[in-house]
């Protein structure tokens, strides 16, 4: 049994709390509002986020993040990749010399272009052979309804992704391991900008065949990207590659298809972001910071290129659609 820290009560923050917990372990989970945490620790649900969904009654939550922190065998962290490197610094002094740290974040830092465990190295100085990612095919509701499921812990140091493979392995919720932290952290950012792609095609009304399309082409261009940041492309095939591009490009439960799908029935970002409950998906940031980093490494990304379009230059949605379509022909594999 180990202690688990969660900092973050959102959707994702706490299914992962509540899957510790069902596991076995302590939990203490951090929400920002103590509001939320006192309803939590009351009634046992974080109905904003998972509904009616009951929590272990093991699971502690608390607003103050050194109780999340102090202790903490592993210390998951559950923010937006956007906010990750100022809650860090306000966390850093808290974490203890073993903590393992655990990213769920998604996505790509806007200004310096580096990957969230990069970051969470840089602002707390723990090495990177204690900082493991978590990714996969994991929509949040249905892990927490304890429908079946599989993930990717990726950590340089076996030992340590071994570690919380164990500590988070429930009979609903099957952990692999990985060493390939560039390749999950890569598949996890694009997935939700693709995402966004196949939300805006379906919006327009268009079918399947387009839709497989794309997830197809999104993975071939996610794949020339980690490449050429040294990532093993065997995880591109795999559960944090093809499994969560899937997921994530499919469902209605995924916030950036949905979020896409309101861009391609004609919503402004604005209006989509008040649909969204105020919230603007994460592939949204990642287009531009994505866009970028490929751009300095020579790599094409057309769709993403053209998700970055809609969102940051005004391109309309159908507009995007032809564009990619009238693209020069070459071979699929070039």
């Amino acid at each position: 049994m180990a202690h688990i820290g969660v900092m973050g009560a959102g959707s994702w923050g706490t299914t992962l709390a509540k899957v510790f917990a069902d596991a076995g372990n302590t939990v203490t989970l951090w929400a920002r509002r103590e509001a939320v945490a006192e309803e939590i620790n009351r009634e046992h649900r974080n109905p904003k986020y998972l509904g009616d969904i009951p929590l272990p009654t093991s699971l502690v939550a608390t607003h103050k993040p050194d109780e999340a922190i102090q202790g903490a065998d592993i210390l998951v962290l559950a923010v937006p990749s956007q906010t990750l490197r100022h809650n860090l610094e306000q966390w850093a002094a808290h974490i203890g010399p073993d903590t393992i740290l655990l990213s769920l974040a998604k996505g790509v830092e806007a200004k310096t272009f580096e990957r969230m465990s990069q970051v969470i190295a840089e602002v707390t100085a723990v090495p990177q052979d204690r900082i493991a990612v978590l990714s996969g095919p994991n929509l949040a509701k249905e892990i927490a309804q304890e429908q079946p499921a599989a993930t990717v812990i990726a950590c340089e140091d076996e030992a340590n992704a071994k570690f919380v493979q164990q500590a988070v392995a429930t009979s609903y919720f099957r952990p692999y391991t990985n060493s390939d932290v560039v390749g999950c952290e890569i598949g996890g950012a694009c997935k939700n900008v693709i995402a966004l792609a196949c939300g805006m095609a379906a919006g327009k009304g268009l079918g399947e065949n387009t839709l497989a399309s794309v997830i197809t082409r999104g993975l071939a261009e996610i794949s020339r990207l980690g490449a050429a940041l040294g990532a093993d492309p065997r995880t591109f095939s795999g559960l944090a590659g093809l499994g969560d591009l899937v997921a994530t490009c499919s469902s209605p439960l995924s916030r950036n298809r949905s979020f896409g799908a309101r861009l391609g029935q004609g919503s402004s970002l604005d209006e989509a972001r008040e649909a969204s409950n105020g919230q603007v998906a994460e592939g949204v940031i990642s287009s531009q910071s994505v866009f970028s980093l490929a751009t300095s490494l020579g790599v094409e990304m057309p769709i993403t290129q053209a998700v970055y379009g809609v969102c940051h230059l005004g391109l309309d949605v159908g507009d995007m659609v032809q564009a990619l379509m009238g693209r020069s022909k070459k071979s699929e594999h070039a």
